[in-house]
């Protein structure tokens, strides 16, 4: 056989070089599924039960200590926060330079303003009824992820990202206006539901 006979083509090697590109592209672009259903099950269990707890009209829908409706959605929270780093950690490794620069400085970002929150929240909570100070907590939480997943969605030209943060935004303002319990099962419903229709819509796009 000739060299001739056994070279590529011009067009070939463009199409290999395409998909080559495309194959590295997938495998260190960070897969947001997980972080997605991972927090849309901690919100649809965690602030499910802080509205069974609260009710619309301030009236428990089932009679559970308000201690354990807590419990649910920091240790929810918490296991959505494991996977969420786990995940990104797993996916970022691989990955050297300004991307690495600029995910590092965006998680120290959720970090600091968590870190707000509590501190904002352990002046003025103790000050209100137990019921608001639920909710002091829980739209301040709130806030602060929708503007980070607007800002995440800006920074990496997201748009579904920024698109579901907006949402949050909007949904957290509504709930705090209108109390406690409606905040919460806006929380379940939008947040939560919101969150899990959005990763599996990403899984299933990314298996196409």
């Amino acid at each position: 056989m000739d060299d001739d006979e056994g070279a590529l083509s011009p067009q070939e090697t463009l199409r290999l070089i395409e998909q080559q590109g495309s194959a590295a592209a997938h495998r260190l672009t960070p897969d947001p599924v997980p972080h997605y259903l991972a927090w849309g099950v901690a919100w649809i269990v965690g602030f499910g039960a802080l509205f069974l707890y609260h009710g619309l009209s301030g009236t428990p829908y089932v009679p559970i200590p308000f201690a354990v409706a807590l419990a649910l959605q920091f240790g929810s929270s918490l296991l959505a926060i494991l996977v969420s780093a786990l995940t990104m950690w797993q996916l970022g490794s691989p990955v050297r330079g300004a991307s690495q620069s600029r995910g590092m400085m965006y998680g120290f970002a959720w970090f600091f303003s968590f870190f707000t929150v509590w501190m904002v929240a352990m002046r003025f909570a103790p000050q209100l009824p137990p019921a608001e100070s639920s909710l002091l907590w829980a739209s301040l939480s709130m806030m602060v992820v929708a503007v980070l997943y607007m800002a995440g969605g800006a920074v990496w030209l997201a748009r579904p990202m920024f698109v579901f943060g907006a949402g949050l935004a909007v949904l957290n303002g509504i709930g705090a206006t209108a109390g406690p319990g409606w905040h919460a099962l806006l929380m379940s419903v939008g947040a939560g539901g919101g969150s899990v229709v959005a990763g599996l819509m990403l899984r299933r796009r990314m298996r196409r």
